[in-house]
């Protein structure tokens, strides 16, 4: 008998004490903390990357008492990526439920090798902002792809500045010297990325391709890019794509200053928004290669050649 009150008071014991160590690790860090603070959740954080942070952070008391408190919830889903504004005066379960809404701040995620009306999809869908609006102030070639943390209520000026800043960041000045090195003004460097974006998706190949690219535009021949053709035909309605997949020999023939196979030189402007990896690719890019053709094979291959037999040889053989 005495056994049995001793094992039913060490378990009292136990839960006084664990109700103790909840009810401590779920008030305020501190109460009298008026102060508010911006607290970021990225994209895809897992739960215990926020509540390590939310601990060094000064907003929780207790680790394992706030994720306890957020399974009992049952909120772990619904926590958004954002920004949020926290207290230290908020206790536990304030903290836990305000990372479920009211994110003052979303993430936008802009894809690297897509063109302006493309992004401005994304924009739209994100922020309430009209494609139209977007499309008519933005600049192809200079909408920096990346994940970025946009105001929710913030304009299309608002958008393309945060993207402007985020530029002139990733294409450094170190960077800059380099393409004058190379001859190459910042314009000619967007535009030849544009074209290796959309012509070499491998990181792989990217280099390798610019420099193909490069070589034929020193040596004033046609750039024969299907690209700049797909970026003229513009939105296929019936495949629901601004890259029309399967050109035609008319749409080789179609009339315009972007059509790499109709004029020398290169595209007026650059025809989608190039990632960092092929900016550096162009300025990389080794113009007195051996190669002058290339293609993509149905594997998603690129295939090399030095004459146009060797690359008659290839279509032959990789695309028929």
């Amino acid at each position: 008998m005495k056994k049995v009150n001793i094992l039913l008071i060490l378990l009292i014991l136990i839960f006084i004490s664990f109700f103790l160590f909840y009810k401590e690790g779920s008030l305020p860090v501190n109460k009298n903390n008026q102060v508010s603070k911006i607290f970021i959740i990225k994209q895809g954080e897992p739960l215990d990357i926020i509540v390590n942070n939310l601990s060094n952070e000064g907003f929780i008391r207790n680790k394992i008492i706030f994720y306890l408190i957020v399974k009992q919830l049952g909120i772990e889903r619904k926590i958004q990526a954002g920004d949020f504004r926290l207290s230290a005066n908020m206790s536990a379960v304030e903290v836990a439920k305000n990372l479920t809404h009211g994110t003052l701040d979303v993430w936008v995620t802009l894809i690297e090798g897509t063109r302006k009306e493309e992004m401005a999809q994304i924009i739209s869908k994100n922020l309430d902002i009209p494609e139209i609006e977007f499309i008519k102030l933005a600049n192809e070639g200079y909408l920096f792809p990346d994940t970025y943390l946009v105001p929710k209520t913030a304009t299309a000026e608002t958008v393309l500045l945060i993207i402007k800043n985020n530029f002139k960041n990733k294409f450094s000045e170190e960077l800059q010297i380099q393409a004058k090195n190379k001859k190459l003004s910042e314009k000619q460097v967007l535009i030849l990325a544009s074209l290796v974006e959309r012509e070499a998706r491998q990181q792989s190949s990217r280099e390798k391709v610019a420099g193909i690219i490069l070589k034929r535009y020193l040596a004033d021949w046609p750039l024969q890019i299907d690209a700049t053709v797909q970026y003229v035909l513009g939105y296929q309605p019936n495949e629901k794509s601004w890259w029309k997949k399967n050109l035609t020999e008319d749409d080789l023939k179609i009339d315009s200053a972007y059509n790499t196979y109709k004029n020398k030189g290169l595209p007026p402007e650059p025809i989608s928004n190039p990632s960092l990896s092929s900016i550096k690719a162009v300025i990389n890019a080794d113009e007195n290669t051996p190669y002058w053709y290339y293609l993509t094979d149905k594997n998603g291959i690129m295939r090399y050649a030095v004459t146009l037999e060797d690359h008659q040889v290839n279509i032959n053989k990789y695309l028929q």
